[in-house]
């Protein structure tokens, strides 16, 4: 067993007895690692901070359910569970927020990118390349997280976000373009890519 463990089950069954102060303790602990989770989904702080909050709801209603017991890294295990959760409340926010456009393909213009060979996209920071995935549309960046990310099927993507396979697609397709876009635009202007 690992050090963290004794401390971490220590927090998990205080805040199956609703003790305030394990679950305080805990949100501190798992914050950081929940808003980057949820920051993937969203365009705006605020609202990633709403979905992150409303997970951490869900994880202390429900934690009498995670069995800290399956793995031997309880932080680990206790992650994944708690991921799963997140995403889950990031899919809710989506339906929630796009259910009229539900069932067809979200209609954004997108043009084709020529490919000129090595871009300097290499050199991006994660921050700006999470910061490009968050301006796309939220219908794109949800299909895009949960397939690239997450490693969802398009049949998945479709019975979670309650639209077709073809859409699923489509959205990954154009999300790609519209990403790649954004992307070599801030490697233009931050660095010199001689034409190959």
């Amino acid at each position: 067993m690992l050090a963290d463990n004794p401390k971490i089950s220590a927090l998990l069954n205080g805040c199956r007895q609703n003790d305030r102060n394990s679950q305080k303790e805990l949100y501190y602990l798992l914050r950081g690692f929940a808003m980057k989770i949820c920051y993937r989904y969203t365009n705006a702080q605020e609202e990633s901070e709403e979905i992150m909050n409303e997970g951490f709801v869900k994880l202390f209603k429900n934690v009498h359910q995670f069995d800290e017991n399956r793995q031997e890294d309880t932080l680990l295990s206790l992650k994944g569970w708690f991921k799963r959760i997140l995403v889950n409340t990031c899919i809710d926010h989506y339906r929630k927020m796009n259910a009229s456009v539900s069932g067809h393909v979200l209609n954004t213009e997108s043009e084709s990118i020529p490919d000129h060979g090595e871009t300097g996209i290499d050199i991006l920071s994660y921050k700006e390349i999470v910061e490009a995935i968050r301006l796309l549309s939220p219908g794109y960046r949800a299909v895009f997280n949960l397939f690239v990310i997450e490693g969802l099927s398009h049949e998945e993507i479709a019975k979670v976000l309650g639209i077709s396979v073809g859409a699923s697609k489509s959205n990954l397709s154009k999300a790609r373009d519209n990403l790649r876009k954004l992307l070599l635009n801030k490697t233009q202007y931050n660095v010199y890519v001689s034409p190959q």
